[in-house]
């Protein structure tokens, strides 16, 4: 039986052969742990006719022979990238590599290794584009990394009380995920309070919480390599009936959104939909970010859900759905949950009630 590494190297390379492509290169940790299961962070992948070669330094051989199955380690010399390009020599003509994932500087290196006669294809997307719909078993991975981000917020929401900072609500969220068994934190946590809560990727500081301040937590874990990404707002002590009103508004739009969620629905219309509730709240122009975002192998991934997108959902698609509020000098409200795309339906993966909670 094929691992599922093995299957999605076949799936890229009926690609490839679309593209007219004899050799991929691949730079991005994502990618390659993607396609062979290498959890290493230097080396360069190379796709050809010959078979798959994971090109990296002393560092990481030994790993990399024991991570990966049907590949061929081979040790660099020197940097990765003129290694990479000197072992292209042997390859057919036409070589795909990520634009985006490369340096001008290193791009220049692995094809004056590669030699003149070599033609370079920007494949930018090429293994995103298979990364964009999950397999079963990842999707059975991604919900388990939302159940223990979903714990997570709940096990915040009891230390959320005045005089606690946000760095030490940041720090104890980040401690608890790695006590529950997460590889670490999908981005830098954000808490914020009180008017900082207006800053949809506040940092924490030093900052004190008071009584009669929102609270906004946005954090996401990292469990078997694949991340969740959730977002709730807290009141602390009694909300004043300004902050219920567009509590209710960001609410509203947030399920209508995930509503909206389905197959063959293009990304910009879930977008749209939670547009058109925020501004039937007046709220409209506090919306300052894309409604949501591909989820995964990394935290922000395609597809993109935002306003004039075309791109459609798929079967096997994951993404957030996060839109918010944010008044400068009072602060901002965002509810986030990550949804999986099916055939027939669509899935919350982070199921945590949406209720505006007082503290």
């Amino acid at each position: 039986m094929q691992s599922a590494f093995t299957s999605r190297r076949k799936i890229l390379r009926k690609r490839m052969a679309g593209r007219a492509l004899d050799a991929l290169l691949v730079t991005h940790p994502a990618n390659w742990y993607y396609l062979t299961g290498f959890t290493g962070e230097s080396g360069a992948l190379v796709l050809d006719g010959s078979g798959t070669t994971l090109i990296t330094d002393g560092r990481f051989t030994v790993q990399a022979r024991q991570e990966t199955s049907g590949v061929r380690v081979v040790l660099q010399h020197g940097a990765v990238m003129p290694s990479a390009g000197e072992f292209l020599k042997g390859a057919g003509g036409t070589i795909g590599y990520d634009a985006s994932h490369l340096t001008v500087a290193e791009f220049k290196a692995a094809k004056q290794a590669a030699g003149a006669r070599k033609v370079w294809k920007d494949a930018s997307g090429l293994v995103e584009g298979l990364r964009t719909k999950k397999d079963p078993q990842e999707l059975a991975q991604m919900r388990e990394a939302a159940s223990l981000a979903v714990r997570i917020v709940e096990r915040a929401a009891r230390l959320v009380k005045p005089g606690v900072t946000e760095r030490e609500l940041a720090a104890e969220i980040e401690y608890q995920m790695r006590r529950a068994g997460a590889l670490g934190p999908a981005f830098e946590t954000i808490v914020a309070f009180g008017e900082r809560s207006a800053f949809p990727h506040a940092r924490p500081t030093a900052k004190k919480l008071r009584k009669n301040e929102l609270v906004v937590l946005d954090l996401g874990a990292i469990l078997g390599h694949y991340c969740s990404d959730i977002t709730r707002t807290f009141f602390c002590g009694r909300a004043p009936e300004r902050i219920r009103r567009w509590y209710q508004g960001v609410r509203e739009a947030q399920e209508a959104a995930v509503a909206a969620v389905r197959a063959g629905v293009t990304c910009g219309e879930v977008d749209a939909t939670a547009r058109r509730v925020l501004s039937g709240y007046r709220l409209g122009h506090y919306f300052v970010h894309s409604t949501g975002h591909g989820l995964g192998l990394e935290v922000h991934e395609n597809p993109r859900v935002a306003k004039g997108q075309t791109q459609r959902l798929e079967p096997g698609n994951v993404i957030t759905v996060e839109p918010g509020v944010y008044v400068e000098g009072i602060g901002g409200i965002r509810i986030e949950d990550d949804v999986a795309v099916h055939e027939q339906s669509s899935e919350v993966l982070t199921r945590l009630t949406r209720d505006l909670i007082e503290l």
